[in-house]
């Protein structure tokens, strides 16, 4: 199973941010957010069709992001965001 990391910037004041992120949880299967506007989720699914679930909930000027993870990877974050991480990608 892929990683990817997924960012958003909905540009227009009083966004539907719940709807987008019911959406990006309803495609992974499994996720981790503990910084705003950016999740990873692993999928077997790629980049394209990520994008392409996710546009039809955002508007035309809103900005998406996904980037698909590799084994390397730091991070300075509390236990209970770490935690799932390590889980992914740390080395055996």
């Amino acid at each position: 199973m892929k990683s990817y990391l997924i960012g958003y910037d909905l540009n227009k004041e009083g966004q539907d941010y719940e709807t987008l992120i019911e959406k990006i949880k309803e495609f992974a299967d499994d996720w981790w957010h503990c910084l705003d506007s950016t999740w990873i989720i692993r999928t077997e699914s790629n980049a394209s069709e990520i994008i392409d679930f996710l546009v039809k909930y955002v508007d035309d000027n809103d900005e998406l992001l996904v980037v698909l993870l590799d084994k390397e990877i730091s991070w300075r974050l509390p236990t209970e965001c770490s935690d799932w991480l390590e889980q992914y990608f740390t080395e055996d």
